[in-house]
């Protein structure tokens, strides 16, 4: 889930400006002074795929704008097993604040480059800065939104529908000029097979046949097993149930 506001990056610090997530993230609300003291108390650095990054009922020390990459977000059962209940891509603010410890576990699923700041700090920061609170709960209520709508793509689409929904999530959240209005989209799936089976409720081997079946219509292109081209966005969108897949 993506803010993106219309903050003048211009009059931001020098140290800031180069930073997608200051200008569009939650730290877009923030004066440039203010800015310039928290970033006295930030740290940035790099995560290969597979590390956790925040831990199911583990005591929140930090929180984190996302820079780069993709993180999904996964619920556990006393088993083991796991469900995938969203992700989260740049700028995207990782944690939940007014809490002790998380109810979730967070993972990078592909190399993600992370700004990090202490609980004390972004805590201290939202007191002095109501806008950056303000900015906070919009994005929580976008999640609310963006939670719904998921619970109908798995509640009533087709296997192809979900699958069609899960690339659009991609295409428009990785490739930034989608939402400018270009009409095709390349990138490189951010989870394997079983992730995308897990967080769209199907099987692996549906979720071959569905790509496989998106493909051979012409909706999108597959190189190498992962890196997807497409060529008609909005032939993508009808095809996650807007309308009918066939149409053109």
């Amino acid at each position: 889930m993506t803010i993106r506001q219309d903050v003048q990056c211009d009059v931001l610090p020098v140290l800031c400006q180069s930073c997608d997530a200051r200008c569009h993230g939650l730290c877009g609300a923030l004066e440039p002074n203010q800015l310039v003291a928290l970033a006295k108390a930030s740290s940035r650095h790099s995560v290969p795929p597979g590390t956790e990054l925040v831990g199911d009922a583990e005591a929140i020390e930090t929180y984190s704008n996302l820079l780069s990459g993709v993180v999904k977000l996964t619920k556990g059962l006393a088993d083991g097993r796991q469900q995938i209940v969203g992700l989260q891509f740049a700028p995207d603010f990782l944690g939940r604040p007014f809490k002790s410890e998380s109810e979730i576990n967070a993972e990078a699923a592909t190399e993600v480059s992370l700004c990090s700041f202490p609980k004390a700090a972004i805590e201290r920061m939202m007191r002095e800065a109501p806008a950056l609170e303000h900015r906070l709960l919009k994005q929580t209520l976008m999640e609310l939104d963006e939670a719904r709508e998921w619970m109908v793509t798995l509640g009533r689409k087709t296997a192809v529908e979900k699958v069609a929904s899960f690339l659009f999530l991609i295409a428009r959240n990785i490739d930034p000029t989608t939402d400018a209005g270009k009409e095709s989209a390349t990138f490189d799936l951010p989870l394997t097979r079983a992730d995308i089976a897990d967080f769209l409720g199907l099987t692996v081997e549906t979720v071959s046949r569905q790509l496989t079946k998106l493909r051979t219509n012409g909706v999108i292109r597959i190189n190498n097993n992962r890196h997807v081209v497409v060529d008609n966005v909005s032939r993508l969108q009808r095809c996650s149930g807007t309308w009918a897949c066939s149409d053109t």
